[in-house]
């Protein structure tokens, strides 16, 4: 008993490594506490799940604001959904634990442990649309090991991680402190060594950008006598930064269908036009011929076609339709059984369609952003596959208001400080009640608003030239690695 309940303290204390606490430090530790943990454990299924219990038990323990809040679920209702949720994802520590305990012998751990963790991790990712919330190498944005983020990505980190902790359980039990203690000062080392590399430098180019935060409370946002007075506030917001480059509105900024807010549409996009400005909304439509609603990004002002500028018009081309929906938010699994059971299964706006994988990036004069709405931006891949040689920017734009005041949004902060590190390209980030914020290239916020206020953020931000390896390579190394790496420790494997 005691030992599950080392097992579950030490998943709930890697909610610390991550933001707004950002202890990256204890990431090491507390795997190789879990690595150890599973040394010794008889039942290595059990070890592995009550890690995984603690660990998003506590760090993604916000989800249950938006569940209790907006859910209409009674107290019970919504701790026991955030029960299962959390059981569903500690099956994936699990089942690393059990495939490695079950078809690796120890000598073999220190290579296969980090290569299996790659793979269920991945799984993770995509599986049920995928959740990667959380990730391991998330939480070394601010330490040393976050040179390597632009060499071998997030997902790549997150293997060096669980290789480290690894060693570390190993150098405990066989009571030899040398190899984890050269292992682990070789990893820091290079990962300071690779953060005094320019992978990707600023450019004399750049544009003068204002992202405006409205602080819009969650349950106004729908209400339809809040839709004159939040369109009304954005316009009165914007109205002094007009002279710059780029206006960002973040996510379902207007709060009408794209089709019933035509007219203020072609009067912002008039705006823009008169002021040589780009502007940027989140909105979203509703196809009443195919009964589909997508999610849309709109890029207003002037834009080039294929042979002439063009100007928005209902239904332009200039627009990007969110791809990752997320479940229960977004689109109901199982909705003809789901939605009658409760309140939360029926929230507004949770009946979207997913737009394509693959999506030009948006145009806003003269520049191209390469969008994610939400939580698009904690999927590399989606990222990777949607930047070209000519994108000058990643845009994301968010509502974290359905979290309140709890560490979700600066989580999600922190993943896109690792997207801008690893893609070597800076990040804007326009949230509806915060965390607002630019990224530069490097990862670093440059400034932010705080959240809960209404504010608009402005910034100078300068263009990139060159790439990162993880943006030429993506994952593809890693997974060489995992087909060879595992091809042999299953091939020496001696049968039981």
């Amino acid at each position: 008993m005691l030992h599950y309940l080392v097992t579950l303290i030490l998943g709930a204390l890697l909610t610390l490594a991550y933001a707004p606490f950002s202890l990256w430090f204890i990431t090491p530790i507390l795997l190789a506490g879990f690595m150890y943990a599973l040394l010794k454990a008889e039942s290595p299924f059990k070890t592995g799940f009550v890690f995984g219990m603690g660990w998003f038990g506590t760090g993604i323990s916000w989800v249950h604001v938006s569940i209790a809040e907006f859910g209409g679920l009674p107290l019970v209702g919504s701790l026991g959904l955030m029960v299962i949720l959390c059981a569903y994802l500690a099956l994936f520590p699990a089942t690393f634990a059990c495939v490695l305990k079950r078809f690796v012998h120890q000598p073999s751990w220190l290579f296969a442990a980090p290569l299996i963790w790659f793979v269920i991790e991945n799984i993770r990712s995509w599986l049920l649309t995928g959740f990667p919330w959380l990730s391991v190498g998330y939480s070394q944005i601010d330490g040393p090991l976050s040179g390597w983020i632009p060499v071998i990505g997030e997902t790549g980190l997150s293997v060096l991680l669980l290789g480290i902790a690894t060693s570390i359980a190993i150098g405990f039990q066989q009571k030899r402190f040398a190899p984890p203690a050269v292992v682990l000062i070789v990893s820091l080392v290079s990962g300071w060594a690779l953060n005094h590399v320019q992978w990707s430098q600023p450019t004399q180019r750049g544009a003068s950008i204002a992202m405006v935060q409205g602080n819009i409370k969650q349950e106004m946002r729908w209400a339809p006598e809040q839709e004159g007075p939040t369109m009304q506030k954005y316009l009165d917001m914007t109205d002094a930064h007009w002279n710059n480059t780029l206006v960002i509105w973040p996510e379902a900024a207007v709060p009408q269908l794209e089709s019933i807010a035509e007219n203020y549409l072609l009067a912002l996009d008039q705006k823009a036009v008169e002021t040589d400005t780009g502007l940027i909304t989140g909105i979203v439509n509703y196809h009443i011929d195919r009964r589909e609603a997508y999610n849309h990004l709109l890029g207003l002002g002037k834009y080039q076609t294929a042979d002439s500028l063009s100007q928005y018009h209902y239904m332009h081309s200039n627009r990007y339709n969110k791809h990752h929906l997320l479940p229960i938010g977004e689109f109901i699994p199982f909705e003809q059984w789901l939605r009658k059971l409760a309140p939360i299964f029926d929230l507004p706006m949770s009946s979207f369609t997913r737009g394509n994988y693959l999506q030009p990036n948006l145009q806003s004069n003269g520049f191209l952003l390469a969008p994610a709405i939400c939580f698009e931006i904690a999927f590399p891949r989606q990222i990777a596959a949607n930047l070209n040689d000519k994108t000058d920017y990643i845009i994301t734009v968010s509502n974290d208001a359905w979290f309140g005041a709890s560490h979700g949004p600066d989580q999600h902060l922190e993943i896109a400080q690792v997207r801008a590190k690893e893609f070597g390209l800076p990040v804007l980030r326009a949230t509806n009640n915060g965390i607002t914020a630019f990224i530069d290239h490097e990862g670093q916020i440059v400034s932010r608003l705080p959240q809960f206020e209404a504010g608009v953020l402005s910034a100078q931000i300068a263009t990139t030239e060159g790439y990162t390896p993880y943006r030429t390579l993506g994952d593809a190394p890693l997974w060489l690695l995992t087909l060879i790496g595992l091809g042999q420790v299953l091939l020496r494997r001696k049968p039981r």
